[in-house]
């Protein structure tokens, strides 16, 4: 059985401070991560506005809108303009926090475009099972609550169950990310409650974490949160473990929830970024690349167009492109095309991650032709980026912690991968570079038995923790495990 290209790496390391925490503690824990270093694209329609986000997070293969309120068929014009008979719907309403034009306001999480009619009938009802009053093109309901004759005088809506996972995690993620807010409204807002924990009602929580596991994260879930993630810089951790809503309002309360372990089984204790994190890091590598090659090569893989990709200069750092000519009359070429760092020795380390500062200016979407790898053992491993810059400007933004712990106890070198084709061909920009590590040999009590040396096995898991025996009886986005690796795939 084939996998798809749709493979998404889960960042162990961003989440790492949630280890061994529950209920409240993890709450909080998850709301002070969701909003550091964040980038909220500005509202509306234009450039680098909602709209311009939404062309690359909901648009499908074939240029549709992805419009989880309706079947209607909607088709993206230019990136940046708005769609003719759409708007922009918040599925958490901006009227529950008194309208401000704060961070939820402009949340990508919470932002999803929607056609108009049903965005009117829908208006800032709170979400719930209904008795059917009014219905949208065969997908959105709206009416009283099933089964609360006490509400009667108030309206909610229904997603179609193909969405009603995915409104369940935004409504957690929302719930959690802005759980500081002061709700308003009075008896509109009947999902909430005052303060902190646990922010959603009894019945409103219960209710939706039966629909996030009747309805569980699918590739195009995975997906969008990968794309917000490039876009904003933080993620939604209720699509990356959707069982951890249980650690905070289900099943699970009082139980410590831990990143590396939460999807797999007990024999594997633990990975190096999480137990050795209070441990004292030494430089290990650091590079400026101002003018200063930092000891770095260039290889071009086989049927690379034959130009010069990266240079060097005491301004830019290392500047990857694979455009030439004057500005009025670019040519775009086939490349591929790595800059490597030397190689690093980690044999006598036990954990390792870097952090660097990047630009990019001239990418027309999501920029999968950029990426960050690491080479050992002759093989590529991809690496987690967290931060990445808007794609069409010259400001460079850091990239958050890479983590390297995988590596740990082999010769590596980094990679910053170039792609590029004769339709697009961004400028890339790379520049202080520090790498980190922790001293001491990875001891064989981090790994089972059978997995002395770092050959670790692969384990396969649903979404939702279940152990599989093989691949071979995956479908869907499974996660699959190599020690304190994860990696999330679907598999058609």
């Amino acid at each position: 059985m084939a996998m798809t290209a749709a493979t998404a790496q889960i960042p162990l390391d961003y989440y790492a401070r949630l280890d061994g925490l529950s209920g409240a503690d993890l709450k909080l824990a998850l709301h002070q991560l969701l909003n550091e270093d964040v980038k909220m694209l500005s509202y509306g329609s234009g450039n680098l506005k909602t709209w311009w986000g939404f062309y690359v997070t909901d648009r499908t293969a074939d240029g549709h809108v992805c419009d989880r309120y309706s079947n209607d068929i909607f088709d993206f014009g230019d990136r940046g303009s708005s769609v003719s008979g759409m708007n922009i719907e918040h599925s958490f309403p901006k009227s529950w926090w008194g309208g401000a034009e704060n961070n939820a306001y402009k949340d990508l999480y919470n932002l999803m475009p929607s056609q108009t009619t049903i965005n009117n009938h829908k208006s800032n009802y709170p979400m719930a099972n209904v008795d059917v009053e009014w219905r949208g093109n065969g997908l959105t309901k709206v009416g009283t609550r099933a089964g609360d004759p006490t509400s009667q005088a108030y309206r909610y809506w229904e997603p179609g169950d193909k969405w009603k996972g995915d409104f369940s995690r935004g409504y957690f993620y929302m719930a959690t990310a802005y759980q500081n807010l002061s709700w308003s409204g009075d008896q509109s807002v009947r999902i909430l409650t005052t303060g902190a924990y646990p922010t959603l009602q009894p019945w409103a929580y219960t209710l939706y974490l039966e629909w996030a596991d009747d309805d569980k994260v699918d590739e195009i879930e995975a997906t969008r949160n990968n794309t917000v993630e490039r876009l904003q810089g933080n993620r939604n951790p209720f699509v990356d473990f959707p069982n951890i809503a249980q650690y905070i309002w289900g099943d699970s309360i009082g139980e410590p929830f831990h990143p590396l372990t939460t999807v797999k089984s007990q024999r594997f204790t633990g990975g190096a970024t999480i137990r050795h994190k209070d441990a004292t890091p030494v430089d290990i590598y650091a590079s400026t690349f101002l003018g200063d090659r930092g000891s770095c090569t260039v290889e071009a893989a086989p049927g690379s167009a034959n130009i010069t990709v990266w240079s060097n200069s005491a301004d830019y750092g290392w500047k990857g492109s694979g455009s030439k000519g004057p500005s009025s009359d670019l040519t775009y070429y086939n490349t591929d095309v790595t800059l490597l760092t030397p190689e690093i020795d980690l044999t006598e380390y036990q954990a390792a991650w870097f952090e660097f500062e990047h630009a990019v200016n001239f990418a027309v979407a999501p920029y999968s032709g950029l990426t960050v790898v690491a080479r050992a053992d002759g093989k590529e491993y991809p690496l987690h980026v967290r931060r990445w810059p808007q794609g069409n400007k010259w400001d460079f933004y850091p990239s958050s912690t890479v983590d390297l712990s995988e590596m740990a106890g082999k010769r590596v070198k980094v990679g910053f991968r170039y792609t590029s084709d004769q339709v697009e061909a961004p400028t890339w920009e790379i520049r202080n570079l520090r790498m980190v590590a922790i001293p001491g040999r990875a001891g064989v009590d981090m790994v089972a038995p059978d997995t002395q040396g770092g050959n670790y096995p692969e384990e396969y898991y649903t979404i939702d923790g279940r152990r599989l025996s093989s691949r071979d009886d995956a479908h869907g986005v499974i996660i699959i495990r190599r020690g304190p690796d994860a990696e999330k795939v679907f598999i058609p």
